[in-house]
């Protein structure tokens, strides 16, 4: 669990115990008897919620830690602890932003720790692991392109820079007198990658040429109006299985509590509506 994670949790955690009753601390729906290691206007920190918080926020059981630690960390619950009941006084846990807040971390602890739950005993197996690859490998881009670009703001300006191709001008020349684009200083050269990592106008437009070809029609995306070179491609090759088993399992895994989840919406009684439209512009 990330350590930001942690942070909210904990002052989520703070805010709830402070609505409890003196003496009380939940933990999975049973009072916590543990000793107080402090209490806070009465409200106590216990042995368990100590405990709990060190392996979260630094991985290791509380034992493990110096004196020192174990102080700065009993510190940091009694500041938390002081803020959520000052904030409580202050009525901030009635604020809508704070009371949403706090219900989806709620939510966002109760999903990952069933998640840990049910993937417990679901390790995948060789077989999951290597049918996942191979899907994988499946839908990878064959290609790899190399291309350069020369970005400018208007059509008819790109289709100038066309006709200056057309008559033989270098392309890395004009890229670097008229493109918008950082890659200017390399003649537009943008270097080897796949289709993927490009907006779908560009790439459908690299994917068209034949090496050494330009567009012959300006190319618009989100960032102007773009005239493309292809300068080769090259087969790509998949990442070995080994290099990637550690994310084929984090995806299986995620696949797994999904079929989980969506058993649970079939069974569930929802009704569910449109969320409101989005407001039409003003006019002028």
């Amino acid at each position: 669990m990330k350590y930001s994670q942690v942070l909210v949790i904990v002052a989520a955690l703070g805010a709830l115990a402070a609505c409890q009753p003196k003496g009380a601390a939940t933990s999975g729906g049973t009072a916590d008897t543990s000793p107080a290691l402090a209490t806070v206007n009465g409200t106590p920190i216990t042995q368990n919620f100590f405990d709990f918080y060190v392996k979260a926020a630094a991985g290791k059981q509380s034992s493990a830690l110096s004196d020192d630690q174990k102080q700065n960390a009993l510190d940091n619950l009694i500041r938390a602890q002081l803020v959520a009941q000052q904030a409580i006084k202050d009525g901030v846990d009635k604020n809508a932003d704070t009371e949403d807040l706090l219900e989806l971390t709620r939510l966002n602890v109760l999903q990952q720790t069933m998640e840990e739950r049910y993937l417990k005993d679901k390790k995948p197996t060789d077989q999951e692991l290597h049918q996942e690859y191979e899907t994988q490998v499946a839908n990878l881009p064959k290609l790899e392109y190399h291309a350069r670009h020369i970005l400018v703001a208007t059509e008819p300006f790109a289709q100038k820079v066309i006709e200056r191709l057309e008559k033989g001008n270098k392309f890395e020349d004009i890229a670097k007198q008229e493109s918008m684009d950082s890659s200017k200083d390399n003649g537009g050269d943008l270097g080897w990658f796949t289709p993927d990592r490009m907006v779908k106008p560009f790439a459908d437009a690299v994917t068209s040429l034949k090496a050494g070809e330009f567009t012959k029609k300006p190319v618009q995306t989100q960032y102007g109006w773009h005239v493309i070179q292809l300068v080769d491609t090259r087969d790509l090759a998949p990442p070995p299985f080994d290099q990637v088993k550690q994310r084929l399992e984090q995806v299986i895994q995620a696949k797994k509590f999904k079929t989980y989840t969506d058993d649970l919406m079939k069974n569930a009684k929802i009704d569910k509506k449109a969320p409101p439209a989005a407001a039409a512009p003003k006019a002028g």
